[in-house]
């Protein structure tokens, strides 16, 4: 059996870990490989700005060296911080929510649109598009101008998440993108309420891990 797949929360909070880890259990099969949800618990609470994504570089990139067993490593916070350092030091491929979420969402609709958890984050994410080359097919991205936290718990983060992409759908998106690894148990009921597919990213990433990993022991 090879190593797991071990997806990185950056942020301390654990209550957006075992969301992501309700959020993969379809992805487990018992012949393929774990999927590990670990937390980086030396990361802030969330990670909502340039600053803090900045500041979990380094001790990403310490927990990816500290796996060495890992068939893969997905970053699951959307603007994938530390991406390029954990590519750099990683034996194993890594992938990034972001990347990962958005390049599905292209797969699924001419244009897209993000759901953003504050506005402070759009220029982050634009810039990242930017160099991944689809700014011509981004409908735009609205933020819901709430807290990680209240994202992956609050009472009135579904509401929000429906107004917001009814926005973003009236803006010319086809497909929709969660731009936080918080928001994944309102994937599935969200696409249901605006009848258009909404891709969760982090189950985006796994997917193209998983695919990766099975693809090489064939």
């Amino acid at each position: 059996m090879t190593g797991p797949i071990v997806v990185i929360n950056p942020n301390s909070n654990t209550a957006v870990t075992d969301g992501l880890d309700q959020a993969l259990a379809p992805f487990r099969m018992s012949s393929g490989p774990d999927i590990d949800c670990v937390t980086l618990t030396d990361g802030l609470f969330g990670i909502e700005t340039q600053v803090h994504s900045d500041q979990v570089v380094l001790p990403l990139v310490s927990l990816v060296q500290g796996h060495a067993d890992a068939s893969a490593f997905v970053i699951a916070c959307y603007s994938d911080p530390g991406i390029d350092a954990c590519r750099a030091v990683a034996t194993a491929p890594v992938f990034g929510i972001q990347e990962s979420g958005v390049f599905t969402a292209l797969s699924r609709g001419d244009r897209i649109g993000i759901i953003g958890i504050s506005a402070a984050s759009e220029r982050r994410h634009r810039v990242y598009m930017r160099r991944m080359g689809v700014l011509d097919r981004v409908a735009g991205e609205r933020a819901l101008n709430m807290s990680v936290d209240e994202s992956a718990r609050g009472t009135g983060t579904f509401s929000r998440l429906v107004e917001v992409g009814q926005d973003l759908i009236h803006d010319g998106a086809e497909a929709l993108v969660l731009g936080c690894a918080g928001m994944a148990a309102h994937r599935a009921p969200l696409e249901d309420r605006l009848e258009l597919p909404v891709i969760d990213p982090t189950q985006a990433a796994v997917a193209m891990a998983l695919g990766t990993v099975l693809s090489q022991h064939l």
